[in-house]
């Protein structure tokens, strides 16, 4: 856990250092939140936390910062979709994916037990979110549909994990 968080200060620092690359750095933080296995070695939610106020107080406009974190947020739940609808049933056999068996099995209960509305809230609960949409490609729903659920969430999620931050930086006149 230390070593998360070593990560998570030098990312920022990072950041800090070089706010020009604040865009890619959402991009990729957001896409491997959005990946199963990948989430849970990247401390994404928590950087993406952090990353808002040292934007905002570096000057970089929001606007790019959040629409790069929206586009890895969608293209890592396109990808998570994909695999599941790829693999199917077998995904909980294939490695690595049978060593989280316990993780897939909420995923699927959870879309299973809410369908459209369980790809939208899933983005919003960090152990389900990689594993939602590999279960909503696995139980093949319309692409159309997840496509526009995978994009409305990921606003939304994006503008969460982006927007306080950023704001309270411009209401405390940093």
């Amino acid at each position: 856990m230390a070593d998360l968080h070593a990560y998570a200060r030098d990312v920022l620092a990072f950041v800090e250092a070089h706010a020009h690359y604040a865009p890619y750095i959402g991009f990729l933080l957001a896409f491997c939140e959005s990946l199963p296995i990948v989430s849970l070695f990247v401390p994404g939610t928590f950087v993406l936390l952090g990353l808002s106020p040292v934007i905002a107080a570096g000057g970089v406009p929001f606007l790019p910062v959040w629409a790069a974190t929206v586009a890895g947020a969608v293209l890592g739940d396109s990808l998570s979709f994909w695999i599941g609808f790829h693999l199917k049933g077998s995904a909980r056999q294939r490695w690595p994916l049978n060593r989280f068996s316990e993780a897939l099995k909420r995923g699927e209960h959870f879309f299973l037990r809410y369908g459209t509305l369980g790809v939208f809230f899933g983005r919003f609960s960090g152990p389900l979110r990689p594993f939602v949409p590999l279960a909503a490609g696995m139980f093949a729903m319309p692409m159309p549909r997840f496509q526009m659920v995978n994009l409305t969430s990921a606003m939304l999620w994006a503008l969460l994990m982006l927007g306080p931050g950023a704001a309270a930086v411009k209401a405390l006149g940093y």
